[in-house]
């Protein structure tokens, strides 16, 4: 999941409120909404309540004035937020055929092992996007690429073993 922090004034100051999910009124919370910062993920922003108005969307990191982001003239804040899930997979391991204890992850991998304390994938499910995975840690050794659907057993996705050291997403083509 993404998350996006709003503030009150320009540079990250005032207020502030946090959210991973959609946000159809950010003033409900603040007074108003001059900055932001995206800490994960991506998020469209409107200058209107309820999703309407100028939109803009935004990855991670910093924005700290409004008016400069949006690239237009604005109202004096942005009002509203929709959290975008372009990436989701699910890795599902100890067993092929999405057997065993289930992980649900939406960002780079650079060590399957530090993160999950496993170092095979028998199985995976890709929700959404694109994804590498490499047989050893920091994106090297053997790729594969997975796009969306579900790939019960590792041979699936071309692997001659279950051995996966990392992974990331695919963001363009």
């Amino acid at each position: 999941m993404g998350k996006i922090i709003f503030y009150e004034d320009k540079n990250f100051q005032g207020r502030s409120y946090e959210t991973s999910n959609d946000c159809a009124e950010v003033t409900s919370y603040l007074s108003r909404c001059n900055s932001c910062r995206v800490e994960s993920g991506c998020f469209m922003v409107y200058e209107r309540p309820n999703f309407m108005g100028h939109q803009m969307m935004v990855r991670r990191g910093e924005y700290p004035d409004n008016q400069r982001l949006m690239g237009m003239t604005m109202s004096d804040c942005i009002r509203s937020c929709r959290n975008i899930p372009s990436f989701r997979m699910r890795m599902l391991y100890e067993r092929p055929d999405f057997g065993g204890q289930m992980v649900e992850w939406a960002e780079d991998c650079p060590s399957v092992y530090e993160a999950f304390k496993f170092r095979e994938v028998y199985s995976c499910m890709v929700t959404h996007g694109a994804w590498a995975f490499y047989e050893l840690p920091n994106y090297r050794g053997r790729q594969y690429f997975l796009e969306r659907g579900e790939y019960p057993r590792h041979t699936d996705w071309s692997a001659t073993s279950a051995a996966v050291g990392s992974f990331r997403r695919i963001t363009e083509f």
